[in-house]
């Protein structure tokens, strides 16, 4: 029975091991986002608003981005769920959204990429 029991809560961090998030291939899916969003210390307004310190801020509020009445007034406060249904289709979830980006529709990729997003803090250091 002890063996089973081993045997049965390695096999379920194995299988959580396989499903967790990984920043670097969420570095990478940002390359989709690059064009228009920044993050990081040094991140600036582009066509889009900086990311950082998304995780927890309210959408429509970073200072100086010109946003669309939609976004003001979504009352999204943005957390992983709410950035994962939005990702996969924005004018979907943001009806009148200026964000142009038809979406990311692959699971895994989506997990990474909030993954690498929730990393920084609003000052675009990474979280120790």
């Amino acid at each position: 029975m002890k063996l089973f029991t081993v045997t049965a809560i390695a096999f379920s961090f194995a299988i959580s091991a396989a499903h967790a998030q990984d920043v670097a291939a969420g570095k990478t899916a940002f390359n989709k986002c690059l064009a228009c969003h920044a993050i990081g210390e040094n991140a600036k307004n582009k066509v889009g608003p900086e990311l950082n310190g998304l995780n927890g801020r309210k959408s429509g509020s970073v200072e100086g981005y010109s946003y669309s009445d939609a976004n003001k007034n979504s009352g999204i406060t943005w957390n992983e769920k709410e950035f994962k249904d939005y990702i996969k289709a924005p004018k979907a979830k943001i009806p009148g959204t200026k964000m142009v980006f038809a979406g990311i529709t692959k699971e895994s990729e989506i997990d990474n990429l909030w993954a690498f997003l929730a990393q920084f803090d609003k000052d675009g250091k990474i979280k120790q």
